[in-house]
Parts: C-alpha cells; structure tokens; sequence
C-alpha cells in the first residue's frame, strides 16, 4: 500500500487547488499559476501524490495542441477515491495543527 504523502503547506496548497474543480483535469502550469509554485516543488509534489494512488495523470491528445503550436499538455485529476482521501487528510491536518495551537495557549505562565 502507498504511503501517505507529506502534507507540507505546498502539498496542501496543491491539493486545495485539484480540490477547487475535483472533477476537472488541470495541468501543471495551471496548477503552478494557482498556487504560486515554482515547476521544481510542483511537478515532484504532483508525482508523490499520483504515486500515493491520491492523483492520476495522463498527456493530452497530440492533435489538441499542435494546431496551437504549444507543448503537449499533461493532465492532472484525482483518482478514485482520491477526493475523499484528500480531504480527510485535510481535515486531519485542520485539527492537528488547531489542537498543537490551542495546547499552546494553554500552557501555564511562569510565576503564576
């Protein structure tokens, strides 16, 4: 079984994003323009997560851009199941990091 990705604010950012339109394929550049990421934290963010069985991938149709003279096009969209998974583990990371934030303010104060 695939291990679960790292959910690093990037990996999260990525997520939000394919989660935006799940349904919907987006390619990288799409994706990059959305989230503000670099193709270098992108790309390897995409290709954990379609590993993770999260994302599946596949290249446009080669007719669909040469008649717009740009590079082929590689599709990202959540797997089956995928959609779910991702926002489980969003809402699992929601309320870790609000249970770490509110121990914090818990914590009793020096000289009290």
């Amino acid at each position: 079984m695939p291990e679960t990705p790292r959910l690093t604010p990037q990996t999260v950012a990525v997520i939000r994003a394919l989660l935006a339109t799940p349904a919907d394929p987006r390619w990288g550049r799409d994706i990059a323009r959305e989230t503000g990421l670099k193709s270098g934290t992108l790309h390897p963010i995409l290709a954990r997560l379609e590993q993770a069985g999260w994302v599946e991938s596949h290249w446009e149709d080669p007719a669909e851009h040469e008649d717009q003279g740009r590079p082929r096009r590689r599709y990202y969209q959540f797997a089956p199941g995928g959609v779910e998974t991702a926002r489980l583990a969003l809402a699992d990371t929601s309320t870790r990091a609000r249970d770490v934030s509110t121990a914090g303010r818990l914590r009793p104060q020096p000289g009290y």
